[in-house]
């Protein structure tokens, strides 16, 4: 354990019932070797953010009964100690979700205590999103570890070495243009990001697919992490209609289909569609799969 040395700040609370800490954050995290995310070996999960004060690092770890501890280091621990209960779900109503049929609610009793966190980091979760657009999560995953390595501060707190603050909207704009080639996007995500980093896009999260390039699907997983937003739908997914498709009606369906039996959830859709992902989990594969590109080759 390396990293940068800073003074810690905690702060310990409790909730209702127990929070699958690990479930809720894990869609967070960016590949395997995400530099902004790791799960220690007390199952503690820490993050690396580029707060509005600054870098910063927070870990989430559950304490005794329905107890949650937060601790963070680094210019931005303050901000991060205020917001972690709402990554955690503190401002979201799961009381406006109510399963209408037997399978949504054996899903939703499979996955219990399941609340929509937010972190309020716009920015953090479009360019991921925006990294992971009609690629394999191999490509996206290699592009995000890259770039974070290359351009990232050194997370502070007591972390690996190589755990990464992800870059500020405006550092996305210096990356040289070989430097976005050796991570393997090509030009027109390279080019949606420096556009996109021109704009101020913390209170834009309703607007985005006004940018270029940002289209349903990068809007929709941008607002599900930066805004907990439980009604957030991923049209075009690659995955997300299977998986919703074989939990709730036992085969796999097109975007058409899950609209369909997303319908009756209207407002709440992507928490029916996180319960399929987290209580029945992903479809066998069969049939072929995306071909991994390397554009460092082209």
């Amino acid at each position: 354990m390396g990293g940068v040395a800073a003074q810690k700040l905690e702060r310990r609370w409790t909730t209702s019932t127990r929070t699958p800490v690990r479930a809720m954050l894990a869609i967070h995290q960016r590949g395997s070797g995400d530099p902004a995310f790791r799960v220690a070996a007390d199952g503690s999960v820490w993050r690396a953010v580029h707060t509005p004060d600054g870098p910063g690092t927070v870990t989430i770890a559950t304490g005794a009964g329905t107890e949650l501890i937060a601790r963070a280091w680094g210019p931005g621990a303050a901000w991060l100690i205020d917001t972690a209960p709402k990554m955690l779900g503190a401002a979201d109503d799961p009381t406006q979700f109510i399963p209408r049929d037997a399978v949504v609610e054996r899903l939703a009793a499979k996955v219990p205590n399941l609340r929509i966190g937010r972190t309020d980091r716009v920015w953090e979760a479009l360019v991921g999103a925006v990294i992971e657009q009609k690629v394999t999560g191999t490509e996206a995953y290699r592009a995000w570890r890259y770039l974070l390595t290359k351009y990232g501060e050194r997370a502070p707190g007591p972390v690996p070495d190589d755990m990464r603050v992800p870059p500020p909207r405006q550092r996305w704009r210096d990356i040289t243009e070989s430097d976005w080639h050796r991570s393997g996007l090509e030009a027109i995500r390279a080019k949606t990001i420096r556009t996109a980093a021109a704009v101020d896009v913390e209170t834009k999260a309703d607007r985005l697919t006004a940018l270029p390039g940002v289209g349903l699907w990068t809007a929709a997983h941008t607002r599900i992490r930066a805004v907990g937003d439980p009604d957030a739908v991923p049209v075009g997914d690659y995955h997300t209609p299977s998986v919703v498709g074989m939990a709730l009606a036992g085969e796999k369906v097109d975007d058409d289909g899950m609209l369909e039996l997303l319908e009756p959830y209207a407002g709440q859709r992507y928490r029916v569609i996180r319960l399929c992902e987290l209580g029945a989990g992903m479809p066998e594969r069969r049939g072929p799969r995306m071909s991994v590109r390397d554009y460092r080759r082209m």
